[in-house]
């Protein structure tokens, strides 16, 4: 029977029958997953990161120290509409069903049908990696859905070899460059595949044009990037320090091999893997070269576990196709069971079903759900002391999150103060006007830090969240406050006050 269905799948990819989606299972489970998302989408509330991207974009630059323009640039046109969470969340919902709907296509793009496609679909939502990164807004869950759109748009290409094609495939590659430059490492790692296993497709002249789209369309951050100094690459270097290089990569990667693909889905994708190192695989084979480079490049540049997730798509792909193909009773059961199972634990780990007191004990699974709870009752907190201030007290904050959120979030709660954090794009953004006389420090500060910059440092109160609950103010003992007698003005301060990390 096994045998029967490669011969299906190869007769499939001789008369083109591959390219036909089965769409109404697929949208089902694009739907399901999106129905399960927005059920909790603004339960908690906004992520820290989220605040930040908001004001980012109403800063609006080709490109910031640690980013470039596009997801800041939707996120103030989401933030727009209604001043709210929701139309970010909207967007995150919609990238993770892109991810399924795309997936499912590089299943039909490899031979598979409606089975494969289902199970591909299926896989995407299920993965802890993908279904967590949708919580949020932001360049995570845009970067994984350039990355499944430039499978299937390269797959495309490949089977079609039209220039329009591969044209589409790089002006897809330059969007999503000008979201997350990690997108790169999927480009080297097509090239490469390319070389070794398609060299045919190299030698007429639309990868070429398809690269030059690309490169034209990311030029803008790339030249915004040169006339700065390269803060990009100096934010990359301090994150991959912070990750403990390489070795600490190395050391994390088992993270994304046992939990952020799903335990239950390991067997699909080392199924996949097989199949894509085998004859029957052997036309779609640079998607191999693809995981290998991100696997290796990531890890070696200190990237965080789910650096290479996205490129569990086209692992997922090749294996729902080798699935297919064997058609056993027993997978017709199982692979359901185990989607299923990855599933449940995709949902406890990664949204916010559970009460804060449960998703406090994860934190050490996922700690962007905590980073989600507790931002007003902060600025609620910080509001009462500011009201006892001088009027027009500057309050600086010890990163963009407390920032973004007495900014945004503040107003509501009657907070009129100006805010300024020399954390991140804030530091280019520039000094406050005036003096540092008496200024409100909030945030996770190391006093001796502080007194740096002002002889005499008060602290007024620790940021508390309910009994039992943390998040990182908390947890780093983050605190606010007064700061008087400074040791030079703003403009002299500012070098020592800003910081990347």
């Amino acid at each position: 029977m096994a045998e029967t269905g490669v011969l299906l799948v190869r007769t499939r990819q001789a008369t083109g029958e591959w390219q036909r989606i089965a769409w109404r299972p697929v949208s089902a489970v694009a739907a399901v997953t999106a129905l399960i998302h927005l059920a909790v989408a603004t339960r908690y509330g906004w992520n820290r990161d989220e605040f930040y991207y908001v004001i980012c974009g109403q800063h609006l630059a080709w490109g910031y120290v640690d980013q470039p323009p596009l997801a800041p640039l939707l996120a103030r046109l989401a933030y727009a509409l209604d001043n709210g969470l929701l139309p970010l969340r909207l967007l995150a919902v919609a990238a993770q069903t892109g991810c399924v709907l795309l997936a499912a296509k590089l299943a039909a793009e490899f031979g598979g049908r409606r089975r494969a496609q289902v199970v591909t679909a299926a896989a995407i939502a299920a993965c802890p990696a993908f279904e967590a990164a949708a919580l949020l807004f932001g360049t995570t869950v845009l970067d994984q859905l350039a990355w499944a759109a430039m499978f299937v748009l390269i797959a495309r290409a490949l089977r079609l070899g039209t220039v329009r094609a591969w044209l589409a495939a790089g002006v897809t590659a330059g969007v999503g460059l000008e979201n997350k430059q990690t997108l790169a490492v999927l480009l080297i790692g097509a090239a490469a595949g390319l070389w070794w296993f398609r060299r045919d497709a190299l030698r007429a002249r639309g990868p070429w044009l398809a690269a030059g789209a690309a490169v034209l369309l990311a030029s803008p951050d790339l030249v915004w990037n040169a006339l700065h100094g390269w803060p990009q690459l100096r934010m990359s270097r301090v994150l991959a320090a912070q990750q403990g290089g390489a070795l600490g990569s190395l050391a994390h990667l088992p993270e994304l091999v046992l939990f952020l693909a799903g335990p239950p889905l390991i067997v699909l994708w080392l199924l996949g893997t097989r199949w894509l190192a085998s004859r029957d695989g052997r036309g779609h084979r640079w998607v191999l070269v693809v995981v290998l480079v991100a696997v290796v490049a990531f890890t070696a540049g200190g990237g965080k576990p789910y650096y290479p997730a996205p490129a569990l798509v086209g692992l997922f792909a090749a294996g729902a196709v080798r699935v297919e193909a064997a058609g056993t009773a027993r997978g017709r059961i199982g692979w359901p069971a185990a989607i299923a199972v990855s599933a449940a634990i995709a949902v406890l780990v990664g949204l916010p079903v559970l009460p804060p007191s449960m998703a406090t004990r994860l934190r050490p699974l996922n700690a962007n759900l905590m980073e989600t709870y507790g931002w007003p009752q902060f600025v609620d907190q910080v509001a009462r002391v500011a009201a006892t201030m001088p009027p027009g007290t500057v309050i600086f904050t010890s990163n963009y999150a407390e920032a973004g959120a007495l900014t945004l979030l503040g107003p509501a709660d009657g907070l009129r103060a100006p805010v300024y954090s020399g954390h991140t794009s804030y530091g280019e953004w520039g000094p406050p006007p005036g003096r540092p006389d008496t200024v409100l420090c909030v945030g996770v500060w190391e006093t001796r830090y502080l007194r740096q910059n002002w002889s005499r440092v008060t602290e007024i109160a620790p940021i508390r969240l309910a009994p039992g609950l943390r998040n990182q103010e908390t947890t780093e003992h983050g605190a606010i406050y007064t700061c008087r007698q400074p040791h030079g003005s703003w403009a002299q301060m500012w070098p020592r006050l800003r910081h990347l990390d």
